[in-house]
């Protein structure tokens, strides 16, 4: 992924009005981040701590996400597993994030849901670039470049039911 700026981030959200894209909280490190190794930007919001937000290039152009979240709630032993990245995590480490559809559906209050990394580090975890705090990531058969495909096609999958 090529670096962002706060401007372009700001004018890519497509679940939101111009006025709250203005007032969401852009990460201040975004000279620090590893673009080359980012499928997606994804961080959650300080001031803010039930949302998050999410972009990524997409046809040629920057689409953004604005998302609330909420911890998956499992039993004490029980793991939990991304759907973008398929990581699993102990409890806390996966959450629904929950983002309105773009355009009338969602003015009408309609929202789509994935179980994600809470820490929205899913292009990190496959590429090994991040550890996990507890555990490890599955041993799969598949290339770290296939992981990737696959984590951004089920990235894609979700920007369509926000598009829809």
């Amino acid at each position: 992924m090529q670096p962002l700026t706060e401007q372009d981030i700001r004018a890519s959200f497509i679940n939101c009005s111009k006025g709250e894209a203005k007032r969401l909280a852009v990460p201040r490190d975004l000279d620090a981040r590893p673009w080359d190794d980012l499928d997606f930007l994804g961080w959650r919001d300080p001031g803010a701590p039930d949302r998050s937000y999410l972009v990524t290039e997409r046809a040629g152009r920057l689409v953004g996400v604005a998302m609330r979240f909420q911890a998956a709630q499992r039993g004490f032993l029980h793991r939990s597993m991304c759907s973008l990245c398929l990581t699993t995590h102990p409890r806390g480490g996966v959450s629904l994030m929950t983002a309105r559809k773009a355009g009338a559906a969602g003015r009408e209050g309609n929202s789509v849901g994935a179980y994600m990394c809470t820490d929205l580090g899913c292009s990190l975890y496959v590429r090994g670039k991040k550890a996990l705090e507890t555990g490890t990531r599955f041993e799969e058969s598949l290339t770290v470049e296939e992981q990737i495909e696959r984590t951004t096609g089920h990235l894609a999958a979700f920007l369509d039911k926000v598009y829809a």
